[in-house]
Formats: C-alpha cells, sequence, structure tokens
C-alpha cells in the first residue's frame, strides 16, 4: 500500500478494497436522524456516483467508493461531521432508543449520548474510545463489549469498563451502579483523563489488565 492513504481522519475516511476510493460516515448526534437529512444523503450519493450506502453495527449510514478529490465537497454538500475512521479519540456514543420510545427503556439514553457526545466526542486518547449505552439490561446497544458502557436500571445506571467485540473479546468489569446522570458524566470524565495521564497506548481492557483492575478502581472512584 505504498504511497497509499490508508486512513484521512480528518475527513473521516478508510480506503476500500479497490484501493482507490474510500468509505465514510456521518456523524448523527444521538443516532437520530431526520428525513431532510437522508433525502441530503441520498442526494449526494447521485451526485457523486456513490454506489453503496449501508447501515452498520453502530446504527450510523455508511457511504462506500467514494474518490478521495470528492471528500471536501461530499462533506459540504451533506453539511454534517464526519462520524467514523477518527483515529485515537472518543467515537460517537453508540445508543438504543431508550425509554424514549421503548416500552422496556428505563433511561433516556439518546439524552445521554447526546450528552456524553458534546464533551468528549474526538477527544484525542492512547487508543480509540467506544461507548455503549443500553436503556435496560436487555443491552441491545451492546454495552458490556465497549470501552465504556452504560446500562440502564431502574435506579439509573450500571457503568462497565474495559469491554471489546474486537480480535479478543472481552467483557466489560461492573465499575459502579445505580449512577445518577451527572454522576455518569463525572464517572465517564475520571476514567477517560486518567487513561490520558497513564498514556499507555493500548485499548481500555488491555490497560486495566496491565494496571491491575484493583487500581485503575480506586484511582477513578476515589
Amino acid at each position: 500500500m505504498k504511497g497509499i492513504k490508508e486512513k484521512i481522519p480528518e475527513k473521516g475516511a478508510f480506503i476500500q478494497k479497490d484501493l482507490e476510493t474510500y468509505a465514510i460516515i456521518p456523524y448523527f448526534p444521538g443516532g437520530i436522524v431526520d428525513s431532510n437529512t437522508l433525502r441530503r444523503i441520498a442526494d449526494v450519493a447521485e451526485k457523486y456516483n456513490i454506489k453503496t450506502i449501508k447501515t452498520t453495527s453502530e446504527g450510523r449510514i455508511s457511504l462506500y467508493g467514494v474518490k478521495e478529490d470528492d471528500l471536501d465537497n461530499i462533506w459540504i454538500d451533506l453539511g454534517l461531521k464526519p462520524g467514523g475512521h477518527l483515529g485515537k479519540c472518543v467515537r460517537p456514543a453508540k445508543c438504543c432508543i431508550g425509554n424514549l420510545q421503548c416500552k422496556k427503556g428505563l433511561q433516556n439514553t439518546v439524552e445521554m449520548s447526546k450528552r456524553i457526545d458534546k464533551l468528549y466526542y474526538r477527544k484525542p486518547t492512547p487508543s480509540k474510545i467506544k461507548i455503549s449505552i443500553s436503556g435496560c439490561p436487555n443491552s441491545c446497544a451492546e454495552s458490556a463489549v465497549r470501552d465504556i458502557g452504560l446500562i440502564g436500571v431502574k435506579n439509573g445506571w450500571r457503568l462497565l469498563v474495559g469491554g471489546t467485540c474486537g480480535v479478543k473479546p472481552r467483557i466489560g468489569q461492573l465499575l459502579a451502579k445505580n449512577l445518577s446522570d451527572d454522576e455518569v458524566i463525572n464517572a465517564i470524565n475520571k476514567i477517560i483523563n486518567y487513561y490520558n495521564d497513564q498514556g499507555i497506548e493500548k485499548r481500555m481492557g488491555a490497560f486495566i489488565e496491565k494496571i491491575g483492575y484493583e487500581k485503575f478502581s480506586q484511582n477513578v472512584l476515589e
């Protein structure tokens, strides 16, 4: 791949199988998209001859087959920010619909997602951080296999850390329970700051394993 830009993080682009075109994923706060935005995506796909549009496992919309020379104009026409392939930083929080619509939802996942993103989205970190927010213990957003996972319960939120569904899957460990919305934000702030202060370039689960869960929990919960 000599001479090929595998990633262009500032443009949210990642090289594809043909080694000529890129995939991009627009950012939607809280994963919510309106009909006008969907029409705009369709118009952009037709204008720039984008053949493949796919919903991702994160519940987002990915456009495949984008030419590098078109990237800037596509983002201008979309009027959206990049939401994928962003490098070492906090990624957009993934969430289920929560109590906004689901009869089983116990907490407001969409607003929590927006609140987390407003504070931490694209914040640089030693390795990427993925955050998932589920409105009930059914965990439709797969919170147990994310670097930071929230699960809504009757009395607030359960907070899990260190999960991943990557090459070496692992289940996140329960760090705290029955947290209020403000307590969640405070805890996430401590986790990210401590992670950055240590500067160990490993995913959250491997980082916790390296320093020890007891040491980690003591530092972020004190």
